[in-house]
């Protein structure tokens, strides 16, 4: 598949999140390089996803997350569209969570 974020920066950045093995460890590493409010909207973002999985709305995820209808679409093409990213993610979470 053609990546279209292949560069060598961004490779480093996957690596040094892949490199990371606590929660502990990812929050030290995202408060150095994001600002507060990059990181906030990235979660909206997988939540808006996790809601639109759920069966939500766009108006519910809006009134709960803040994010703009504009951006719940965005999130909700490439959930159908996209690299299945969100999917693969969703399920090791939630995997994860039943293991436990």
């Amino acid at each position: 598949m053609l990546r279209k974020l292949n560069d060598a920066n961004v490779e480093m950045l996957f690596k040094a999140m892949l490199s990371l093995e606590s929660l502990e460890e990812c929050y030290d590493f995202f408060e150095d390089i994001c600002t507060l409010d990059e990181i906030q909207s990235i979660a909206k973002r997988l939540r808006a996803a996790k809601m639109l999985k759920d069966g939500m709305v766009y108006n519910e995820i809006n009134e709960k997350t803040g994010l703009s209808t504009a951006t719940i679409s965005r999130v909700n093409r490439s959930m159908k569209y996209g690299n299945g990213g969100y999917d693969m993610v969703f399920s090791r979470i939630f995997e994860d969570k039943k293991d436990n």
